[in-house]
């Protein structure tokens, strides 16, 4: 089973997608990039950090919070939201750089992108 977090875009959450209900969506349909899990389980939802993207204090304060609550998770999606702004909005987060930062710094997977919607 896949322990997953999804961090979501601050600026775009509740303009292009009203409390994430397409990425609850996706989950439940196993649709885009949850396609490639058997089973998920959702351990917790955070914004980015607003810009420039803070994505690791984000991710370390989740590792912090998840140990404690005994709830560990073990793949980070960023959501469909955060690539979009990636690729119209000027969203600074670089993903190979992130991506590489968080896997080797918590021992996630990271995944861009949530659904297909």
């Amino acid at each position: 089973m896949a322990k997953i977090v999804i961090l979501y875009c601050k600026r775009a959450k509740d303009h292009s997608c009203i409390a994430c209900m397409k990425c609850h969506k996706g989950i439940a349909e196993h649709a885009g990039e949850f396609a490639r899990h058997e089973t998920i389980e959702l351990v917790g939802m955070t914004d980015c950090g607003d810009c420039p993207g803070l994505l690791v204090p984000r991710v370390k304060l989740l590792k912090e919070m998840a140990g404690t609550l005994g709830r560990p998770f073990d793949t980070v999606h960023l959501g469909t939201c955060i690539k979009v702004a990636m690729e119209t909005a000027q969203c600074p987060i670089d993903f190979e750089q992130v991506k590489t930062t968080l896997e080797k710094s918590f021992g996630v997977d990271v995944i861009l992108g949530t659904h297909p919607y």
